[in-house]
């Protein structure tokens, strides 16, 4: 398990450098070994235990099982490992090999160069004097008034530097960013490195230092301080957080980040991770003892664990704030999608597999924290808690189905079937709104039988199914009962077509598909007003969910549909490359009888429903459009709709358009964009070679054509030299009608070592779609938040 980032300077160049020297070695062409004489020297140690070693040169003298010399482009290969210099000497009793003038080692396109080389050559110890290094994996280079090579585990460096910026052609000039150690120490077999002395300097300015560093090597984590970040934001001013990583053990660990912020005053954050072969977890704390404008302590509390005890699995995921107003004020420190709707949600379950089906129990308890906060306006009805759900889940199917002496259709068909039977306590949480008032229990059944078949072209699904439950309340219902039942029956069939025919579309090869369905379904009308509704919500009506066996989701309300669905969808796919081009479709439902039970509580009349109309279009790498719209049938309006728009023609150049509409509720525009400004742009995408500087503009924006505002949005900068990248943005997010945070940016992230300040580089990634990492992200520490 590793860390979010590292602190460790070095620690990708000395693993290369290592890795290099050990394992390391370059081919050469066969024109060049014409050329050579080659001579075979004889191993020290028997075959299979040491690589045969050859050395070729201009010119070369050896005696048998004592020395050899080689002058005039030496090269000499032991194993994968490749030397390069103007002169050698190698003493067969001693394993000593001396080289001078050129020395160079290679591999893979990483090189290692200094005039003098002395190695002990099967025990790997030595010393190479003034070298330089350049590894193509990073396109890091860099310099040490010493390398000593302690064996294959272990190497020294000293004045050792880095960067992957181009090393400047004139004398004295240092690169745009370059680390400085006094002194390095790598440990591969321990996993270890140590750093003294270690500075970060930027354009000659130091910007990051410590007088030693403990790092891991490889996977291996290590305890030690990390980067430094940065952020500031209009509710919580400037802050600045100093992280330190604790490695308990190869599978536990620690963060934990004292801060301090010029409005709210100093806390600290807290994560512990563990990891174990049926255990996982994950524990935050953010703590601010004394926020000095609220005047008291302020904290969050998550939990992230799952595993399995015996044979039953679990998971518990929660999160708890102290007040209502931590969303507005300390959002970046909460995870929740819902900022406002806090759960708590701790569940298991266990499953058993039969001969003819499966079976599975589980048990649940959900807890919300709805932060309402003092404006009444933006109150909202928390959802109901169950405390708890207890249930059991059996699914069966039988092959090869028989009916009256034959298979329907001649086809092989299947039976299957399942049943839900499921108890639940439902109560509502303190913060409720006050028309919220109904509390109590529930019994449920679920069933279904149904009988798939299927042809190579088509499908047909009878189906019947049951919704049963029984209800226990603790305050009276309209009628003084207590307690009330329903059971609901349906019966629908759902059949479909698969058709193909090849065409042309803009002059290309397609194949086009037809795909027309039809649903029959009938389900039984129950008077439902006295019901109690704790988990039922209407669906939201889209292509999909029209062909939905019930308009409600959850349990307690169930719609008396009589109708039929219908619906086609039509693809043009490419045959060269399989890539749908272009997709049409549309489905509407036709009531057979009138509805009752619906979600605004009105009868519904007209026989046609809303029709749902789709279409999306890929054609050329450069474009994509989808849409999709509701049109009511009976005025011809739009009731909601969707439409997109992005043009991408290359990396790094992205535009995009969006438009929704949802009649009397909201309408929205959004654009989002990442293009090049101005200067030489990078070439590939990858990290660059180059500091020749390009400026990207990066942004997205939402404004609500209703309140006539901008909503969430972020607008970004970035300047890429090559070998380092410079991002600057801001950030703004609605806390309340009238309300918002605002977040400036600013991030320098160093390409192949670290990344410094606010994670800028995360927040555009996950607000614009089509954004591309400027850099490879390829660092010796990966960034933090």
């Amino acid at each position: 398990m590793s860390p979010h980032f590292r602190l460790a300077p070095l620690c990708q160049a000395a693993l290369l450098m290592l890795s290099l020297c050990a394992t390391a070695g370059a081919q050469e062409s066969a024109e060049s070994l014409k050329l050579k004489p080659v001579k075979q020297l004889a191993p020290l140690k028997s075959e299979g235990r040491r690589p045969a070693m050859v050395l070729s040169a201009d010119s070369a003298e050896s005696e048998v099982d004592r020395s050899a010399q080689a002058r005039g482009n030496v090269q000499l290969r032991y194993g994968d490992l490749n030397l390069r210099a103007d002169s050698l000497s190698y003493d067969v009793a001693k394993d000593l090999a001396h080289a001078k003038g050129g020395v160079e080692l290679s591999q893979g396109g990483s090189v290692l160069r200094g005039p003098e080389l002395t190695l002990f050559v099967d025990r790997f110890e030595g010393e190479l004097t003034s070298p330089t290094y350049f590894f193509s994996a990073t396109g890091g280079s860099g310099s040490a008034a010493r390398l000593s090579f302690l064996g294959e585990q272990r190497l020294r460096a000293d004045a050792a530097t880095y960067s992957t910026c181009p090393m400047p052609r004139e004398p004295g000039e240092t690169p745009a960013w370059q680390l400085v150690t006094r002194s390095l120490k790598l440990d591969f077999e321990a996993g270890e490195g140590v750093a003294t002395d270690a500075v970060v300097r930027f354009y000659g300015v130091p910007i990051l230092a410590a007088p030693a560093l403990s790092f891991p090597l490889g996977d291996q984590p290590k305890s030690g301080w990390l980067p430094p970040n940065f952020n500031m934001d209009s509710r919580t001013g400037v802050e600045l957080g100093l992280p330190y990583y604790w490695s308990m053990a190869p599978n536990r660990d620690a963060t934990v980040t004292p801060f301090i912020t010029t409005r709210r005053g100093a806390g600290v954050d807290g994560e512990f991770r563990y990891l174990e072969p049926q255990h996982a977890g994950q524990l935050n704390l953010a703590m601010l003892p004394n926020d000095r404008v609220m005047g008291r302590s302020r904290w969050d509390f998550r939990t992230d664990l799952k595993g399995q005890l015996m044979d039953w699995r679990y998971e518990l995921k929660s999160e708890r704030v102290s007040d209502d107003e931590y969303w507005k004020d300390l959002r970046r420190r909460m995870v929740s999608p819902t900022p406002r709707l806090l759960s708590l949600d701790a569940q298991t379950h266990r499953e058993f597999q039969l001969g003819w089906g499966e079976l599975q129990t589980y048990a649940r308890v959900q807890r919300w924290q709805p932060l309402q906060g003092t404006d009444t306006d933006a109150q909202f009805a928390s959802p109901y808690q169950r405390s708890p759900q207890i249930g059991v889940r059996l699914n069966s199917q039988a092959d090869d189905v028989v009916l009256a002496g034959y298979r329907p259709w001649g086809r092989r068909t299947r039976l299957e079937g399942g049943v839900e039977l499921e108890y639940n306590r439902f109560d509502l949480p303190s913060g409720r709104l006050s028309d919220q008032t109904q509390t109590g229990e529930r019994a449920h059944v679920l069933g279904h039988l149904s009988l798939p078949m299927s042809g190579a072209a088509w499908w047909l699904i009878p189906k019947i199914s049951v919704n049963a439950a029984s209800y226990r309340v603790d305050q009276p219902l309209a009628d003084g009962r207590r307690s009330i039942s329903r059971t609901i029956p349906s019966f629908s069939i759902d059949h479909g077509w698969l058709l193909e025919r090849d065409t042309r579309l803009l002059g290309r090869a397609m194949r086009q598909t037809l795909e027309p369905r039809v649903m029959y379904l009938n389900t039984a009308y129950r008077n439902q007003d006295l019901v109690p509704n704790f988990d039922a919500a209407a669906r939201d009506y889209n292509f999909d969910s029209v062909f939905a066996e019930n308009q409600f989701s959850g349990v307690d309300r169930v719609a008396d549909t009589h109708m039929l669905a219908f619906g086609a969808t039509t693809r043009w796919i490419e045959e060269e490359r399989g890539e749908e081009q272009l997709r049409l479709g549309l489905v509407q439902r036709y009531l057979l009888r009138e509805q009752r039970v619906t979600p605004d509580g009105k009868p519904l009349t007209s026989k046609l429903s809303d029709m749902v109309l789709l279409a999306s279009a890929h054609l050329n790498d450069a474009w994509w459009v989808d849409s999709s719209a509701q049109l009511n049938s009976s005025s011809g309006k739009l009731e909601r709709t969707v439409l997109r728009a992005r043009y991408s023609p290359g990396p790094f150049r992205s535009l995009s358009a969006s438009y929704r509409l949802a009649r009397g509720q909201s309408e929205q525009l959004e654009l989002a964009w990442q293009w090049p400004l101005f200067g030489r742009e990078r070439k590939a995408a990858s990290g660059g070679s180059s500091c020749q500087g390009a400026w990207y503009g990066a942004g997205r924006l939402q404004y609500s054509l209703r309140d006539k505002r901008l909503t969430d949005s972020v607008v970004g900068a970035e300047y890429d030299a090559g070998c380092w990248i410079l991002r600057v943005g801001v950030e703004r997010l609605s806390t309340g009608r009238a309300e918002a945070n605002t977040r400036l940016m600013l991030q320098l992230e160093l390409v192949g070592l670290s990344a410094v300040g606010s994670n800028a580089l995360k927040v555009l990634r996950d607000n614009i779609p089509g954004y591309r990492a400027l850099s490879s992200e390829r660092s010796v520490f990966a960034t933090n938040d």
